[in-house]
């Protein structure tokens, strides 16, 4: 079908194709009478606008392009829920991509971001993101930018994090609170910055209640899956017996954790307590409830489009701007997997 344009609509109704802009934008200086015979014949001829003249028009494009590492993961899921309800009511679309934790893939991404011109972009970066060339070029077209949850601390933008050391910190010491004398965690990989921040929180508790630190007692992740928490928990019991607590940077790795440890009948939380991180449903609905740091995933996605709206409602109007940082607070959920006492 043939698409109607401006130009039709003033020939057929004899005017100029600026009154017919004019009158589908409501402008005040054309007449009533014309307004109404302007959007009769356009809503009848189904004429749309030509977004992308409009577009280049205004050097607007009313997208934001937002990465993350994975969709179907709980957090991220609501961390989604957020930014697009926020950019809903303000008029904007949200491309969506993942990077699957792929560093050639989320270079990929935002060179298609970029080419599209969306007006921002917020980003988690991937675990193999230890290269930011691709980061640095978004600043340097000026392109708004936010990170959120997995970021770079070297590069110069807005935020929207949790104290990972912190929370991992008071996750650890509630499992010493409940006796847990020797702490097993289950980190991420090397290379994120809540990991490594999660894994430091953990030694400061153990530095903080005179419980000596074993690297031995550290396994590390790979991809963060559920079998990893299953393998995980196999080698625990069978390299440290006397293991009586585990605390582990994610809940479905944790939920593998239990998972094996009800399969072979270990009691938890009375012969091994256990913490994850995230909140995710899955712990509530499993047997035992799993304790669990509370990241608020929702809260965390409409931080991060408010930051990134005021950075393009500042270039917008030529303002400078500072990026911000903004720290949301999290909370430990205490359930059956974790309390003794």
């Amino acid at each position: 079908m043939k698409e109607t344009t401006l130009k039709e609509i003033a020939e057929t109704l004899g005017i100029s194709i600026t009154t017919v802009s004019k009158a589908l934008k409501n402008y005040p200086d054309v007449s009533l009478k014309t307004k109404n015979a302007v959007i009769s014949l356009a809503k009848e001829l189904n004429y749309t606008p030509n977004t992308f003249a409009v577009n280049l028009r205004t050097k607007e494009s009313k997208t934001i392009g937002l990465i993350i590492p994975e969709i179907v993961h709980h957090f991220f899921s609501n961390v989604i829920n957020g930014i697009v309800e926020e950019a809903e009511k303000n008029g904007y679309l949200v491309i969506i991509l993942q990077s699957n934790e792929s560093l050639a893939l989320e270079q990929k991404q935002v060179a298609l971001l970029i080419n599209k011109r969306v007006d921002g972009i917020i980003m988690s970066l991937s675990n193999e993101s230890n290269d930011d060339a691709h980061i640095k070029e978004i600043l340097e077209r000026g392109i708004p930018f936010v990170q959120f949850d997995k970021i770079s601390k070297i590069i110069p933008s807005s935020k929207v994090i949790i104290n990972d050391q912190k929370a991992a910190f008071n996750a650890v010491q509630h499992l010493i609170d409940q006796g847990c004398k020797k702490i097993a965690h289950i980190r991420g990989p090397d290379n994120p910055q809540n990991a490594i921040d999660r894994f430091i929180g953990y030694k400061k508790a153990l530095e903080k209640n005179n419980i000596p630190f074993d690297s031995k007692l550290v396994y590390t992740c790979q991809n963060v899956t559920f079998q990893e928490g299953i393998d995980f928990a196999k080698q625990i019991i069978t390299e440290h017996t006397d293991v009586d607590g585990i605390f582990v940077i994610t809940d479905l790795v944790a939920v593998g954790v239990l998972s094996y440890f009800n399969e072979i009948g270990i009691k938890v939380p009375e012969q091994i307590a256990v913490i994850g991180f995230s909140n995710w449903f899955i712990s509530q609905v499993f047997t035992p409830k799993l304790s669990t740091v509370d990241q608020p995933s929702h809260e965390m996605g409409i931080a991060a489009f408010d930051l990134l709206l005021e950075e393009i409602n500042n270039k917008k109007d030529k303002k400078a701007f500072a990026p911000k940082i903004v720290e949301l607070e999290t909370n430990i959920v205490i359930r059956e997997s974790s309390k003794k006492k």
